[in-house]
């Protein structure tokens, strides 16, 4: 937007600059006191903590009678990394469980397949009568007598 070309907005204060290049911003209302120059407060003062000098290397205490050495007890190591690897142990378990039953159950579906098509194969073919089979016509002789007669 250009502002030597914008109308002039009414909410906004007409500022009056002084020889200095100071502005001051003109009311519609006379002033009961001199308008004062805004002048930001100075920031606060950064404190630092003593300076540490940067090649000296700071180790820790040596043991005294005040400082003692700690003593380390490995135990809840040892239980924590046993508690770790059983459970790691468990989940490789699971896991290869979990896919030793999904290997079978993938043979056991493609065997169920081909069980299926040979059923399916041995049952369609020509010799009519019951599954046909494809092994012939079957010769059948039925007497039927009657005694009470």
């Amino acid at each position: 937007m250009d502002r030597t070309t914008a109308p002039q907005q009414s909410f906004a204060a007409p500022v009056h600059h002084g020889p200095d290049g100071t502005p001051y911003y003109l009311t519609p209302t006379p002033l009961a006191a001199p308008s004062a120059v805004y002048h930001p407060a100075a920031p606060a003062p950064v404190v630092h903590g003593p300076a540490l000098a940067p090649t000296a290397v700071y180790l820790p205490a040596p043991p005294s009678a005040t400082n003692p050495v700690p003593v380390r007890d490995p135990w809840p190591a040892r239980l924590l990394a046993g508690g770790v690897a059983l459970g790691v142990g468990g989940l490789g378990i699971g896991y290869a469980v979990q896919a030793v039953a999904s290997a079978a159950g993938s043979v056991g579906g493609l065997a169920a397949l081909g069980v299926g098509a040979y059923a399916l194969a041995k049952t369609t073919g020509s010799g009519g009568g019951r599954g046909g089979g494809g092994q012939g016509a079957v010769n059948v002789n039925v007497t039927v007598s009657n005694r009470n007669r």
